[in-house]
């Protein structure tokens, strides 16, 4: 059965090359991240993964959407730029620190009009969200503990034909055999969406794992 290549660091470099490669905005908070924040500059989205971001966001047309998790916003960068002139993004994280880079970046690449930001724990912010299913796209890349309580409260605000992409669902291959909690809450978070009759899934191996959700 044919599989997916894997990625050697030359091939990889040749994928983000020949699909939307950063521009000078999102080259330079890739370096600014990795320069402020080493240690947790692996949070950050993988560069052909925001290019498919923007990509998935502007085919769907998307006026509304929702990230989960923003750190110094690179996914959130990628998401604005995809949405429809009227679009909106809500983000929500619990670091003044890390978003205070993501603001800098979302002004200077002039798609700030488009962003709110929401500090707090995101398990309880989103039940601010209005009730009725309003929102095109949803992108969920938080704590992996939270990941059930953030797709309750998403699944049902998502217009039919709606599309939840989650990030990290492969853990690095661990799912096959979890080695500590956060492995052991995605492979159970896995199993949750694939039961999930609301939805139907597709777990694509896009750098860490991207399952997309389609809201039925």
């Amino acid at each position: 059965m044919s599989k997916s290549l894997p990625l050697t660091p030359e091939l990889h470099a040749y994928v983000v090359a020949h699909g939307s490669a950063p521009d000078e905005v999102m080259g330079d908070l890739v370096e600014e991240t990795l320069a402020a924040l080493p240690a947790q500059a692996r949070m950050q989205v993988a560069p052909e993964q925001a290019a498919f971001l923007t990509f998935l966001t502007r085919l769907l047309g998307a006026r509304r959407a929702v990230e989960v998790g923003t750190f110094t916003g690179l996914s959130s960068l990628a998401i604005a730029r995809g949405l429809a002139e009227d679009g909106r993004l809500t983000c929500f994280d619990i670091s003044e620190e890390y978003t205070g880079i993501a603001r800098r970046y979302w002004a200077r690449a002039g798609v700030a009009d488009r962003i709110e930001l929401r500090i707090g724990p995101a398990g309880e912010t989103l039940r601010e969200l209005p009730h009725d299913r309003h929102l095109d796209f949803a992108f969920i890349d938080a704590d992996k503990a939270g990941y059930p309580v953030y797709w309750a409260e998403l699944v049902p605000r998502m217009r039919p034909g709606g599309i939840v992409a989650v990030d990290n669902t492969l853990r690095g291959g661990r799912v096959l055999a979890p080695q500590n909690a956060d492995d052991r809450a995605i492979a159970a978070f896995n199993d949750e969406v694939m039961a999930d009759v609301r939805v139907e899934t597709v777990l694509l191996p896009i750098a860490d794992g991207l399952t997309l959700a389609r809201v039925r």
